[in-house]
């Protein structure tokens, strides 16, 4: 990478001091090559002084609110500030504390077993995991 830079040699300062320029043409179109600009197309009708206002003429920050400049930018402000504030925050905070349903459910099931082993007559826990006569265990020999 370094000796592509060197290969520029006397030219690197320019290059990083002339910062990049956009050039544009003032000269008119020949016309053979040019695109038809929309005024071309359609031209601009009088309305007589009642034609609709464009808003960004009138305030360039026009956020799309109100037309008063500064109700159109506390509008905007509050806006944003609910969005994000309000439902993300409160929002996210809400839903991490709701209930959980799979508590209930365990509980629900819990009673049932209950309800279920006392009507056959078992305790409601039972001493052993697993079965005791399904395990197989090695013999003293074997260990």
């Amino acid at each position: 990478m370094l000796t592509r830079l060197l290969r520029l040699g006397p030219a690197l300062p320019r290059l990083l001091l002339n910062q990049p320029a956009r050039f544009v043409s003032q000269s008119k179109p020949s016309g053979s090559a040019g695109s038809a600009a929309v005024t071309q197309l359609h031209p601009a009708v009088d309305q007589g002084g009642h034609g609709e206002v464009d808003p960004y003429l009138k305030n360039p920050d026009y956020h799309g609110f109100s037309q008063d400049p500064h109700v159109d930018l506390w509008n905007m402000r509050m806006a944003f500030f609910c969005g994000i504030s309000v439902v993300l925050v409160i929002g996210g905070t809400f839903l991490a504390y709701i209930p959980d349903n799979a508590e209930t459910w365990g509980r629900k099931e819990a009673e049932r077993l209950i309800v279920q082993r006392e009507a056959q007559g078992l305790p409601l826990i039972s001493e052993n995991y697993y079965d005791p006569s399904t395990i197989v265990l090695p013999t003293a020999g074997e260990e």
